[in-house]
């Protein structure tokens, strides 16, 4: 038997295969363990076609071993060729998978914070190990986890984050964290860039061939709503309208209920309540099956709206509180104080606007404009109906619902007759929403806006007023949307 402790009749310093991975004094350290695990001498593991010495060497990090010594090592140890030369398993593989699944569960079943416990140990285990797909899909999961808690910015990182790992895979792999950060900015108040990254990658998915039913749908599915805001009705039905073509295509029962809650938005703008009442009811059905309690709970939400929309506030009510109640319990701070803002707007309709104050104020108890309500005395009447403090709305946290806030503290002002407050509301929503670029929402304030201007008596002021709110109305969206993306091939 020839001796090869010099390295296989190579140059002992020369790295070959995959054993260049790795530096030697780690794949000697792996074979140490290994071998002693499995109670072998130098001897039994090295032979017939190696040395005890060989062995030795390689293990004490002095020589980098061949290709075909560790094939011979790793089939003496029982392993692969890979999980020896790089440390990663297969079954370490398996394992991080179910963890992602585990935690997948946990975020739709549980609180986020418990789930971003067990995303971030999957991060750390997977980095640690070298698997780049588990880790992406932990990093993503860590970003949805930040959505549900309002943690915009460490959202937006998380999903970038996934975006480098898989900087040189297809489109389509990336297209879940990009739509991720996406929603992100949606939330910041962001809309023309939420609208950015999703036209831009529809554009160029459709450009390179790649027409993934998937990637497709989750893009169409998430616009709606930033075109929704912005007063692009005609894009977010178009895009609607493509979502449900597509989705016979897609084997996704969540992503199919997310896309049911996206069109029946655009139902509801069309007044077919009852359709989108249908549509969400479809949604309802499957996140039921499915568990998932945050979206099922954005489903109350959008019930709710619908309700409030056909004037049955009774049952508006019932569905926001749910919804309310469902959030709440997730801890998920920034979707619980939206709801808020919507079960405010009920509540004022119902006449009991002692309580829709008392859940607007603690939400922009950062915003100077906040206060100007509280003077009246009133909230010190509610209900007990406080959001909670970590759910609070600010420029770049809800930008859009805190304009809404605001707008609804103004209406309440203007009907006590507190002029100088309900004007200082409706300066104070116009200021956020100018920004976010939600041209319906502005085109209204701006009308109220102008209606107390001439009831004070200041007519100049007013014909201001309404000459902005016509602005924003005249053609909705296509002042700060360039072309639509185009259509792929159905």
């Amino acid at each position: 038997m020839a001796d090869r402790s010099a390295g296989d009749g190579r140059t002992a310093g020369t790295a070959t295969g995959a054993a260049g991975a790795e530096s030697t004094a780690d794949i000697g350290r792996r074979v140490l363990r290994l071998r002693t695990e499995r109670g072998f001498t130098q001897r039994q593991l090295a032979e017939p076609a190696y040395t005890a010495a060989y062995v030795s060497t390689l293990e004490a990090g002095k020589v980098r071993p061949s290709e075909a010594a560790l094939r011979h090592l790793a089939d003496r140890l029982g392993i692969s060729y890979e999980e020896l030369t790089t440390g990663r398993s297969p079954r370490d593989a398996t394992r991080l998978r179910a963890a992602v699944t585990d935690a997948r569960r946990a975020l739709a079943t549980g609180a986020a914070e418990d789930a971003a416990v067990l995303f971030a140990g999957v991060r750390d285990e997977a980095e640690r190990l070298g698997f780049a797909e588990e880790r992406s899909a932990a990093l993503l999961g860590l970003g949805d986890c930040a959505l549900e808690t309002g943690d915009l910015t460490v959202a937006r990182d998380h999903f970038e984050a996934v975006e480098r790992l898989l900087a040189g895979e297809p489109l389509p792999r990336r297209i879940p964290a990009i739509r991720g950060r996406a929603v992100a900015h949606l939330l910041a108040g962001e809309l023309r860039y939420s609208c950015y990254l999703l036209e831009s990658s529809i554009d160029e998915l459709n450009a390179s061939g790649l027409h993934d039913p998937y990637a497709l749908l989750l893009l169409y599915t998430a616009a709606i709503a930033p075109y929704m805001d912005m007063g692009a009705h005609a894009r977010a039905v178009r895009a609607a309208e493509l979502a449900l073509a597509l989705a016979p295509s897609v084997d996704d029962p969540g992503l199919i209920a997310r896309m049911h809650r996206g069109v029946a938005r655009t139902l509801i703008a069309e007044g077919r309540t009852a359709e989108a009442d249908a549509s969400l009811a479809k949604a309802q059905e499957l996140y039921e099956q499915l568990r998932i309690h945050t979206d099922l709970a954005h489903c109350h939400w959008m019930r709710g709206y619908v309700h409030a929309q056909d004037g049955n506030l009774e049952r508006a009510e019932r569905e926001l509180r749910t919804a309310r109640d469902m959030l709440a319990s997730k801890r998920a701070a920034l979707f619980t104080g939206q709801v808020e803002v919507e079960l405010a707007d009920v509540l004022r309709r119902r006449g009991r606007t002692a309580e829709a104050e008392a859940l607007l104020l603690p939400l922009l108890a950062s915003s100077p404009a906040a206060g100007a309500a509280d003077t009246a005395g009133e909230p010190e009447a509610a209900s007990g109906e406080a959001g909670p403090g970590e759910a609070g709305l600010t420029a770049d946290r809800g930008a859009v619902h805190a304009g809404g806030a605001h707008r609804l503290l103004g209406l309440i002002a203007d009907e006590r007759g507190d002029a100088e407050a309900a004007e200082e509301h409706y300066c104070a929503a116009l200021s956020l929403l100018e920004r976010t670029g939600a041209a319906g929402d502005l085109a209204d304030l701006c009308r109220l806006l102008g209606d107390l201007l001439r009831r004070e008596g200041r007519q100049e002021a007013a014909m201001d007023a309404y000459r902005t709110g016509l602005g924003h109305r005249a053609a909705p969206g296509t002042t700060t949307l360039g072309p639509a993306p185009a259509e792929p091939p159905m």
